[in-house]
């Protein structure tokens, strides 16, 4: 693979389908009794997290350790960055204790590009701002394909919270790559300006658009990006009330999707608001599949960066030798990105 993985946008269609057919290979490991591969061992991970999560550092930490990497898990709250260190100099201790790879969650959009330009080692975005989140993408891709058997002709419709959500974002870029045909749904108030320029269709009336769609994606609601405690958010929509009303998957709207039609959600969830438990929890949620599915993939891309010479699968245990991956194909030019 590339050196770094920042974006979706950095994934050609050989580079994703690449992903996604190692993660597929690393699934198995879940169902051994010993959860273990010696692929990363001698390798340092560092989970550099910036913004409070449960889901992501928890399985990027637990990809890293099935593949018998070290792992370091820093905070930011307690570090020297609540006492005012800057995040190059945090990056520049982390060269110093010669880290192979900086998987980052920062509040600031490009972030992690920053830090790229800092360190040797190899970056993975695992969320920065309202930018990307491209492994949550991955993930979300992996799970299509494992629940319809393909993601080119998809109809995938997401909808939400776009103007805030990376995962937005990335899961448009990378569906795109893929063949799937991405429809946005969501108040005006919330999608970015230049939407008109991702590789999306967008739609205000969900009722329209869900007997069309083979998958449909819920976003949460980002109070916390509204303002101080979400007090701004009335400025986007009238009421909580009134938004799960347009805009919130309950079961009546449920019962308008097709039979095989899936149900997704990155996480975490407000119940009763954007999605019904009924739906959450209903046979056509994927939502805890989301969740294991993240841990084979994140295996995949940190192999794929740190190890992709070796065989993912049946490395000997003892004396084999970690080779650099080969470089991926530049992504395809003029493609629009989301800013």
């Amino acid at each position: 693979m590339r050196r770094h993985l920042l974006s979706a946008a950095d994934l050609s269609l050989e580079d994703a389908t690449l992903v996604l057919d190692t993660a597929e290979e690393l699934a198995q490991v879940s169902e051994r009794t010993v959860k273990k591969l010696p692929t990363l061992r001698g390798r340092t991970v560092v989970n550099l997290f910036f913004e409070d999560s449960t889901r992501t550092r928890t399985s990027f930490e637990l990809a890293a350790k099935r593949l018998s990497a070290d792992v370091i898990n820093f905070s930011a709250k307690g570090s020297s960055v609540s006492k005012g260190e800057t995040l190059k100099d945090t990056a520049l201790t982390l060269e110093a204790m010669g880290s192979d790879a900086v998987v980052i969650r920062h509040s600031w959009s490009g972030a992690p590009a920053n830090l790229a330009r800092w360190i040797r080692g190899s970056v993975v975005n695992a969320g920065d701002g309202t930018h990307e989140h491209p492994t949550q993408a991955l993930l979300d891709a992996f799970t299509m394909r494992k629940r319809l058997g393909r993601i080119e002709g998809l109809a995938v419709t997401i909808v939400g919270d776009v103007l805030h959500s990376r995962v937005a974002r990335s899961n448009v870029l990378l569906l795109s790559t893929l063949g799937a045909d991405v429809t946005l749904v969501a108040p005006p108030t919330l999608l970015p300006v230049g939407v008109e320029t991702w590789p999306a269709s967008v739609s205000y009336d969900l009722d329209a658009v869900l007997p069309k769609s083979d998958v449909v994606m819920m976003l949460r609601v980002q109070r916390e990006r509204m303002g101080p405690s979400g007090e701004k958010a009335t400025a986007y929509f009238p009421s909580s009330r009134e938004y799960s009303r347009r805009y919130g998957l309950d079961v009546r709207r449920a019962l308008a999707l097709a039979d095989d039609a899936i149900v997704m959600h990155p996480g975490p969830m407000v119940r009763g608001m954007e999605i019904a438990p009924e739906v959450a929890d209903g046979v056509r949620s994927t939502i805890v599949e989301q969740v294991a599915n993240g841990v084979s993939v994140r295996m995949a891309v940190l192999y794929l960066l740190l190890g992709g010479a070796a065989p993912a699968i049946g490395a000997p245990d003892v004396g084999f030798d970690l080779a650099p991956p080969a470089p991926l194909t530049p992504p395809a030019q003029g493609r629009a990105t989301p800013a």
